[in-house]
């Protein structure tokens, strides 16, 4: 245990973690003991607290550090038991040197409102961050040398998957004690042992178990929806909710989407709750049957078809499917929420029963797809030609002929960072070359423009974006090959 005077120090050493020299892979939590000498204001009436703690905050002479309650119980135990709090105060200001005390608090003391009081303040490895534990623990010229320490992680329910560089691989058990310490929700944590999609098609990947049980079954809460997978049989990654939910905004209630890559349904699933239509489709066997359960898991298999077949085949027979379900008449039936059900029971205290419940509604499928999604980034854009005459004779169905447009398409890709229009420009070119029509960085909305978004950091020189883009009449409407 380290005893720490608070005479000399300020707060930023005074609440810095001791420094340790730890062997390799061992984690001595006794080592993160720490005592620290302070001062205390000891209440008379417990009445008074809060007015004499808005006074010496106001006057900077009450503690204030990050996780500590400037609030506690009196250090004499018979005191104590009265219930008499004390107020922790700054470190510049000592018990034992009243030349230390404000004005305030001398004239506090000497109406007797208050008493100052020795308080030793015991910290332990439970009060230190993860960031605060990693720092006392990493070699300093390791961290200077990798950018800090290695504190982020993808999360899957309870598992932790970190993507650990090779000069902390010395330390990875102990870095994941760490934060299984630090993170009550996490259980297992995984390092990946190579990249996603060297040795599997599938965007898996090989792993090493660094702490826990090896259990990756996991169940994931996103976007108000349900999932359960084993997350080393398929691709997820939790960094990527906000872009699942910003497509999922983006569609319109009764149209349809056709998710390319829909892995186990991370837009497929949210956006089916909101009543639109999605031909779902993932090439992953293991992918399409967690998908199918998370569909009936969260009740919108009237919306959500699943699919397991390659991406390339799938965009020109969705679109066939999604014609011909419209043809023959198919329809989801929505009807009333539980809230309105529960509220029309005859049971039910708010019961008006001059109010009818609503009859079920039948939300026909429209005959083309609206959007589609393909979220493959690192080679959704080679699939774009296979978009050459996905409505091939059926002109009809669009813009003039109707007022539905062409659908648009969203493509994940990767590209390098850059600080100009570099990389947006590249993206846009490569687009270009697999539908064979040329496609200028721009508006999604206006004829053969690109919008193109960034969605995330990947990488030091590698980001993620979303190109979005209305298909061009010559490549939708060319004659199939």
């Amino acid at each position: 245990m380290v005893d720490i005077n608070a005479e000399g120090n300020d707060m930023s050493s005074l609440f810095r973690p001791p420094a340790i020299s730890s062997a390799i892979g061992v984690l001595d939590r006794s080592l993160f003991s720490k005592t620290i000498n302070l001062a205390a204001a000891a209440v008379a009436d417990k009445k008074k607290i809060s007015a004499w703690r808005q006074t010496l905050q106001r006057q900077g002479t009450l503690l204030t550090a990050e996780r500590i309650s400037s609030i506690v119980t009196h250090p004499d135990k018979t005191l104590a038991a009265q219930g008499t709090k004390c107020l922790l105060l700054d470190p510049k200001v000592k018990a034992e040197v009243p030349e230390t005390w404000t004005s305030t608090i001398q004239d506090g003391v000497a109406s007797k409102e208050i008493g100052i009081v020795p308080y030793t303040l015991s910290l332990d490895y439970d009060y230190w961050t993860h960031e605060d534990v990693m720092r006392s623990l990493l070699p300093p010229d390791l961290r200077d040398s990798h950018d800090g320490i290695p504190g982020g992680f993808n999360q899957a329910g309870h598992v932790a998957h970190m993507n650990l560089r090779d000069a902390f691989l010395p330390y990875k058990k102990l870095i994941a004690e760490v934060i299984l310490d630090k993170n009550q929700a996490i259980k297992t944590v995984i390092n990946k042992v190579a990249n996603v999609g060297t040795e599997s098609e599938f965007r898996t990947f090989a792993y090493e178990v660094l702490a826990g049980p090896d259990d990756l079954n996991v169940e994931v809460r996103e976007n108000n929806c349900s999932f359960r997978f084993d997350y080393s049989k398929v691709y997820w990654n939790s960094k990527l909710e906000g872009e699942h939910r910003r497509l999922v905004d983006i569609f319109k209630p009764g149209e349809v989407v056709c998710d390319v890559m829909a892995g186990i349904g991370p837009f497929a699933i949210p956006a089916g709750k909101k009543g639109v239509f999605v031909w779902a489709n993932d090439y992953n066997p293991e992918s399409y049957r967690y998908m199918e359960e998370n569909i009936k898991r969260n009740k919108v298999d009237q919306y959500v078809r699943p699919f397991n077949q390659d991406g390339r085949t799938f965009i020109r027979e969705a679109a066939d499917m999604v014609y011909t379900a419209s043809v023959n008449g198919e329809y989801a039936v929505s009807g009333p929420s539980r809230r309105v059900k529960r509220s029309q029971h005859p049971n039910s205290n708010t019961a008006d029963n001059s109010m009818p419940i609503p009859e079920p509604k039948r939300e026909p499928v429209p005959p083309t797809i609206s959007h589609f999604v393909m979220n493959l980034p690192a080679t959704a854009i080679t699939f774009l030609s296979h978009f050459r005459g996905v409505y091939a004779a059926r002109e009809e169905l669009f813009v003039p002929h109707t007022s539905t447009k062409l659908p648009l398409v969203h493509v994940h890709c990767f590209a390098a960072k850059a600080d100009d229009d570099t990389p947006l420009i590249d993206i846009c070119e490569r687009i270009s070359a697999e539908i064979g029509v040329e496609m200028k960085l721009g508006e999604a909305e206006n004829a053969k423009e690109v919008s193109v978004l960034e969605v995330r950091n990947v990488a030091p020189n590698k980001l993620m974006f979303c190109a979005s883009f209305r298909l061009p009449p010559e490549v939708a409407f060319a004659a199939r090959v």
